[in-house]
């Protein structure tokens, strides 16, 4: 996407996002696209809405009093993006100093879920990965092999499963926590 629609979303959103939410509460609206922050998935765009910081308080306190107060407005700006801006992929809140946006955030997954998403039994991660490894996933993406970075994540997993080596390690990992027992 060539900056000057990624200028013309941010415009769009931010005059949105002054319609939704109470005056004085967002300083502004962020557009990143791949390359710009590690968290953005090929083919997706990250939202940042940058939430006015009052520095005599706790981060974490602002951030939980503004999802407490701002429920409504949230999803319906999350609805609003899901119909208007398709290519959105996340949904972040997070506080904004001079010094640029603090850890502290909430991020929402704008992608509908798959099926396999919402299969029984998965439980959610978060891994730290490394420059390398973010590139692995997503060429895998570009490829179209798989949808997402969890989805690459779960695919890579599958294919170690798949070696004899694997069976082998757990076994050992299996009687390494039998012996463990016997102390």
């Amino acid at each position: 996407m060539d900056q000057e629609t990624a200028g013309q979303i941010q415009r769009q959103l931010e005059e949105e996002a002054a319609r939704r939410f109470p005056a004085g509460l967002i300083r502004g609206v962020t557009v990143l696209q791949p390359g710009d922050d590690p968290a953005v998935e090929p083919r997706g765009l990250l939202i940042r809405v940058l939430l006015q910081a009052d520095s005599t308080q706790p981060y974490d306190q602002q951030l939980d009093e503004f999802m407490f107060r701002s429920k409504a407005a949230m999803t319906e700006f999350r609805r609003y993006l899901a119909r208007n801006t398709p290519e959105a992929s996340q949904l972040e809140f997070t506080l904004d100093e001079a010094d640029g946006p603090k850890a502290t955030r909430t991020v929402l997954s704008l992608r509908p879920s798959t099926a396999e998403d919402n299969a029984p039994g998965l439980t959610p991660v978060m891994a730290r990965l490394r420059p390398a490894d973010l590139e692995t996933l997503d060429a895998l993406i570009t490829a179209g092999i798989v949808a997402s970075r969890a989805e690459g994540l779960r695919w890579a997993l599958a294919r170690i499963r798949e070696r004899p080596a694997y069976g082998q390690l757990r076994e050992r990992a299996r009687e390494i926590e039998r012996l463990k027992t016997e102390f």
